[in-house]
């Protein structure tokens, strides 16, 4: 049973008790991201995430390590587009010691300037690592392209200029801004005492600030851009991506479903037209990125430079082929089963409850039970995929990107009739 509990200091607890597992993950759940950053701090959400493990008032860096270790815990944060995410699982016995290092690292690190220095030439050298990296290079770009006029275009690492730029004063003021009782949600899954969580989280979250005051996003229309980046390398790493849903969107089982059908498995459309029969691409796959408000889908393709031109032919072949004639019955049974399979066992895994329980509370104020998961796939018709099919089969709107050795007319490529 999902429980959920407003706590008096202001932050949301959800909590979801299994008990016949003998662990328990917690994770704390802050509504910022790089969505919530302008040009000159970009990068400071995920500056902020490393800086918590570098020390709070009473734990040094090692500190907190060696407390989390000595308890078997198994910890780490994560920023994105619009959350920060710090969690540990641990065995049901010491999920309480977890729970207070996690919140004393939250609420009480100290930001100190000569820890700053260090840990920003440590992103910096986290830049550099996805700089060197083709395929983490082009799904940047995408992201940025396909979001033109949404701030999801924003990077999550930043830049060298901004990181530079960022000061102890600047994450101060950001922290206190973001990190408040009312923008925090806690998830608990597992097996743990509730009280005792509860105890201790209404204890040690009340020194933080009250409440975050949002500002709306600023949106424009979308724009389509194209990127050719030309380096040294033997193979052709290509995204085509389009604007499409948000996760509350009525369509997005249709979305889902669709996407397992055209590019998400091994027996999608995608996988077995382009690696299986033409052998064009070792690494073909297409993809749904949701978020609160919006979304897009994208394409990737790892090919030969000599081959770019016949694989994104191919590509485009399937979109006109799905947006045109849609799926057939067979297609549509065997995704709703894989997508159910998908879910059920995410659902087994309690670092994976905790973490959709978590997002979708904080994001969306909702948590969708499994018999409205199920009921979602369920209701699907070939008809929802062919309206869903419809908009990402559209290649006028396509932008794109590619990390290639060779030089090619990509914006060509794309736009041009099949």
């Amino acid at each position: 049973m999902i429980q959920f509990k407003k706590l008096q200091c202001g932050s949301t607890l959800i909590m979801e008790q299994t008990d016949y597992v003998q662990s328990a993950a917690i994770g704390i759940w802050v509504k910022t991201g790089a969505i919530n950053e302008s040009a000159e701090i970009s990068g400071i959400s995920h500056f902020i995430e490393h800086m918590m493990f570098k020390g709070t008032e009473t734990r040094s860096a090692k500190d907190i390590a060696n407390d989390f270790e000595k308890i078997g815990g198994s910890f780490n944060a994560a920023t994105g587009k619009e959350t920060t995410c710090f969690y540990v699982k641990t065995l049901t016995e010491y999920i309480n010691q977890a729970t207070e290092i996690l919140v004393d690292i939250v609420t009480h690190s100290t930001f100190d300037q000569e820890e700053l220095d260090k840990e920003r030439q440590v992103i910096l050298e986290e830049i550099k690592t996805v700089n060197d990296t083709p395929d983490d290079v082009i799904f940047d770009t995408i992201s940025e392209l396909v979001n033109s006029g949404s701030p999801l275009k924003n990077s999550i690492l930043g830049t060298a200029d901004s990181l530079y730029g960022i000061n102890r004063p600047e994450i101060l003021d950001y922290y206190k801004n973001r990190y408040s009782r009312d923008n925090m949600v806690i998830s608990v899954t597992g097996n743990f005492d509730a009280e005792q969580i509860e105890e201790i989280l209404e204890e040690k979250l009340m020194c933080m600030n009250a409440h975050t005051v949002d500002t709306p996003l600023e949106m424009k229309t979308y724009e389509k851009g194209f990127d050719v980046d030309v380096r040294d390398i033997e193979q052709t790493n290509l995204c085509m991506a389009i604007p499409s849903i948000s996760m509350l969107d009525d369509r997005y089982y249709a979305f889902m479903l669709m996407n397992n059908i055209f590019g998400a498995s091994m027996s999608s459309r995608l996988f077995q037209k382009i690696r299986e029969e033409k052998g064009l691409a070792y690494s073909v796959a297409s993809m749904n990125m949701f978020y609160s408000f919006t979304g897009f889908f994208n394409i990737y393709a790892g090919v030969a430079h000599e081959k770019i031109e016949e694989a994104i032919s191919s590509i485009k072949a399937e979109l006109k082929k799905i947006a045109e004639s849609g799926v057939t019955d067979e297609e549509l049974s065997m995704a709703k089963v894989q997508m159910k399979s998908i879910y059920i066992f995410g659902k087994e895994n309690i670092n994976s409850r905790m973490m959709s329980l978590g997002k979708n509370k904080l994001l969306l104020d909702k948590i969708f039970t499994p018999e409205e998961v199920m009921a979602g796939f369920d209701r699907v018709t070939r008809e929802d995929i062919l309206e869903a099919a419809s908009i990402i089969g559209d290649c006028s709107r396509y932008c794109g990107a590619a990390v290639t050795g060779k030089e090619f007319d990509l914006k060509g490529l794309i736009e041009h009739e099949n």
